[in-house]
């Protein structure tokens, strides 16, 4: 199955910032096939990094956007719709646990903004959590998407910084696939250069999900290489 890395820049970095990293990181990066790297960088950067990223033709990279209206392009002051980023990304990162945590989102939002998503022609990532995992999967039923990416992230991992037990990523990756078969999933939090060999080797993941460390263009770069040398 196709391998998948991810790098969640959340809320950093400006325009200049963003194509300095690219620049690094193109320096790095060695591209294999079967491996997709997908970058989310923040919504003010993706137009200049849509034209950035193409001209350095770098393969099997894509962007992402980290989240979108759950609403249709209209009326909606401040809301950025799924046609409005339709050219610029191949992806949108959807429920994550920041999103539900600081921004109240629901299950309801998530299921609006996936439905969005993909009328727009753009591939969801979505994310699951505990304790709330079998509600958030089986909301996955009423969307028709076959590129539907999901990425485990157990929140003592994403909010107190506690990378999970491998142990516990495979048995939590076994149950996501049992009730959606078929579908990539990767595992995020806390992963770095350091600890990131333990979760590669874990057969029932189909990539990795990376917050911080992506955030710096060689350690992202390192990471991509090291599960391209899995392969």
């Amino acid at each position: 199955m196709k391998k998948y890395i991810i790098g969640n820049w959340k809320s950093n970095k400006s325009r200049d910032s963003a194509q300095k990293w690219f620049s690094e990181f193109a320096n790095i990066y060695k591209p294999v096939d079967g491996l997709e790297v997908i970058v989310a960088p923040p919504c003010i950067c993706l137009c200049s990094l849509s034209e950035y990223v193409q001209a350095l033709d770098l393969k099997n990279v894509s962007l992402a956007a980290q989240d979108v209206s759950p609403f249709p392009k209209g009326s909606y002051t401040g809301a950025i719709s799924a046609d409005m980023i339709k050219g610029m990304v191949g992806y949108v990162i959807i429920g994550h646990s920041e999103r539900r945590r600081y921004f109240h989102e629901t299950s309801q939002d998530t299921a609006n903004k996936m439905a969005e998503t993909v009328d727009a022609g753009l591939k969801p990532i979505v994310c699951i959590d505990q304790p709330y995992a079998m509600s958030q999967l089986t909301a996955l039923n009423d969307i028709d998407c076959d590129e539907l990416l999901i990425a485990y992230g157990p929140t003592e991992a994403t909010m107190a910084r506690i990378p999970a037990q491998v142990e516990r990523v495979a048995e939590a990756a076994k149950f996501i696939s049992q009730v959606q078969a078929n579908r990539p999933i990767l595992y995020g939090g806390s992963l770095t250069v350091e600890n990131v060999d333990e979760y590669i080797a874990i057969s029932e993941l189909s990539g990795l999900f990376v917050g911080e460390s992506s955030l710096d263009a060689e350690s992202f770069a390192t990471i991509c290489n090291k599960v391209g040398e899995s392969l």
